[in-house]
């Protein structure tokens, strides 16, 4: 889309390297605005709780892995109820819209913003945007109470519809200012937020008290800072059963080989659990990984020293990885501003069915499934309903108690309240030096494609990315060990 926010962040220093990223309030750019009790104290679902409301200092590391000298550190605005919120509820008119491709959990958490809105805060005006960002512009609105979205949880995709591009900021924040809209939950990935965070900048422009409010909803999983993304779990569930109907398609046959195409444009993270979780993997290529297919050490080698000793393979690739090996670049963008891919699941196909026919005179099976459609299309596993329950939550506490410009999400475990910009600085990668990439290739039993060369310019470039973070053992960019 093209889309700059031109926000300075909101930083607070504090002693031993304390550093709060804080994210914006109404209160910054609209004076003396009322504050009411939170009716959360009157409700019965909270009468056991021994501590209603979070503490206003309550703050998140991002650093969890430290030494007795290291500083304290980034932190973000700990998620959940405040005592005061800044929105009567009979007052409140709030829209739903989802941005972008499908994902696990999208009905989940549009279940969850209405129903945490109505049953926590009384709020009884909702209602989502249909078709993405055009659709504040360009489409109906659909009225959304908790009785008409009480079982879509059970379905995939988006009751809200849903489109690439399509962005205006001026009729978009017009069409919020016509309707009397004072919240906005916008769910999307990287370009959606991005796009959430100009809506905010326009927002605070003109002085509205409106509360804009990001979910980052990413199946590849490549959002940073927060611990993973809302639907990844479910699609490496469901790409665990593709890769099994590819190992039992290998082993009916001689020389049999199941090769499985997955998502992650940039990003190896679904490829690389599934592949560790499924065990049957023989080897995983990923965007972040560089791999070259022919001489020594090189994959088409390796595919024939595992022919020979068990018969079978079993491969899995990322839709990103080897894209610069493919003859041709599209050199072209979809509508959300993502590179247009080649299949690589079929390029990498034919390249090995044409290296062992023609040049090795060697007899294979192979059997390619892309499994892609139909993860994105399925409804969310229950530890992805039960995360999109606790985000939903999370983003309508903090609106209502008049925070905005932010996204929100788990930090190691405890759910923040995230400046637009740290979410949309750079994507989430795996890091192929990382324990996690290792324990990838200890149980595929793979070569690393990688030269002493690699390994130094992948290092260097992670410094570089993440020079302030720790790394933790699940693989993640922004994390260090």
């Amino acid at each position: 889309m093209g889309l700059e926010s031109n926000s300075m962040p909101k930083i607070v220093i504090g002693d031993f390297g304390y550093t709060l990223e804080d994210v914006p309030h109404l209160s910054d750019f609209i004076p003396d605005l009322p504050t009411y009790p939170n009716p959360l104290q009157d409700n019965p679902a909270y009468s056991a709780v021994r501590q209603y409301f979070v503490d206003y200092d309550d703050t998140i590391a991002q650093n969890i892995v430290v030494h007795k000298d290291t500083p304290r550190g980034t932190h973000f605005r700990r998620a959940g109820p405040r005592q005061r919120v800044y929105f009567e509820s009979d007052d409140v008119h709030a829209c739903i819209v989802t941005c972008g491709g499908l994902c696990p959990g999208l009905n989940t958490v549009i279940r969850e913003i209405v129903c945490s809105l109505n049953y926590m805060y009384g709020v009884k005006s909702v209602f989502g945007i249909h078709g993405g960002y055009k659709g504040f512009y360009s489409k109906n609105t659909i009225s959304l109470t908790p009785k008409s979205v009480n079982d879509i949880h059970k379905r995939g995709g988006t009751i809200l519809g849903t489109s690439r591009g399509g962005y205006e900021t001026k009729k978009i924040v017009d069409s919020i200012q016509d309707r009397g809209i004072n919240q906005v939950y916008i769910i999307g990935g990287d370009g959606t937020q991005k796009g959430a965070a100009v809506i905010f900048e326009e927002i605070k422009r003109r002085g509205l008290k409106v509360a804009v409010v990001g979910i980052p909803k990413t199946i590849d999983n490549d959002i940073p800072v927060i611990d993973k993304s809302f639907g990844f779990d479910t699609a490496v569930e469901e790409a665990e059963r593709a890769i099994n109907a590819a190992h039992v398609e290998a082993t009916s046959f001689e020389n049999g080989i199941g090769l499985v195409k997955l998502m992650g444009r940039y990003s190896g993270f679904i490829a690389m659990y599934a592949t560790i979780a499924s065990r049957d993997v023989d080897c995983c290529l990923i965007p972040e990984s560089p791999f070259y297919l022919e001489g020594r050490g090189g994959l088409f080698e390796y595919i024939e020293k595992r022919l020979k000793e068990f018969g079978h393979m079993v491969i899995v690739v990322a839709e990103g990885a080897g894209q610069e090996m493919l003859s041709e670049s599209l050199n072209q963008k979809d509508a959300s501003g993502n590179k247009l891919l080649q299949d690589v699941g079929l390029w990498i196909s034919q390249r090995i069915k044409d290296h062992f026919s023609k040049e090795r005179k060697m007899t294979i099976n192979l059997k390619y499934i892309d499994p892609t459609y139909m993860i994105r299309a399925i409804p969310s596993s229950a530890s992805d309903n039960v995360y999109c329950t606790l985000l939903a939550q999370s983003a309508v506490h903090g609106a209502m108690a008049g925070y905005t410009g932010f996204t929100v999400g788990p930090v190691n475990g405890r759910y923040a309240y995230i400046p637009f910009h740290r979410i949309n600085e750079r994507q989430n990668k795996v890091v192929i030096t990382d324990r996690m990439w290792a324990r990838l290739l200890s149980s595929t039993n793979q070569p690393s494609f990688l030269s002493t060369k690699d390994v130094v310019e992948d290092s260097m470039d992670n410094k570089k990315e993440t020079p302030n973070y720790a790394l933790l053992e699940n693989g993640f960019a922004d994390v260090h060990k």
